[in-house]
Order: C-alpha cells, then structure tokens, then sequence
C-alpha cells in the first residue's frame, strides 16, 4: 500500500478511536473489533471506506469479518 494511502486509513482509525474514547496510537496488531475498541458501527464505516476508496469488493461471499481486526490486516487487505 502506498504510504499516503496507509496514512490516510491510520488517520481515519485514530479518529474513530478517539471518537469513541479510546487512546491511540494503536498497534499494528492490536484488536480493533473483537476488543471492543470499535463498534459496529465502526466496522461498518472502515467496510464503506475500503469499498469507496480502495475499491475492494466486501460482498464475496468468502469474505471472512476476522480479517479486518488489526491495522496489519487491513492494511494487507488493502496492500
């Protein structure tokens, strides 16, 4: 992943964070959702983000949610 685009998807998590009470910097492989740092909500919006600017399609039925707990795995994802 180019690393504008790193930047800009660390920002958009950060904020995320910080909205919700939460300290960051976080981890690369700290747990986003499944910690319960991020909501719903949350994976919701990073889903709409990765579809809109990234282009990737979420809907493939072996999409697999786990992948996307970490900032390492969506960078991977995204990469």
């Amino acid at each position: 992943m180019p690393a504008a685009n790193a930047t800009l998807l660390r920002a958009t998590i950060d904020t995320m964070l910080a909205d919700r009470g939460h300290p960051s910097p976080v981890d690369d492989h700290e747990s986003l959702f499944f910690s319960g740092k991020l909501d719903s909500l949350a994976a919701t919006e990073v889903l709409l983000l990765l579809e809109r600017d990234y282009g990737i399609d979420l809907a493939d039925a072996d999409f697999d949610i786990t992948q996307l707990d970490t900032l390492a795995q969506i960078e991977a994802l995204v990469g």
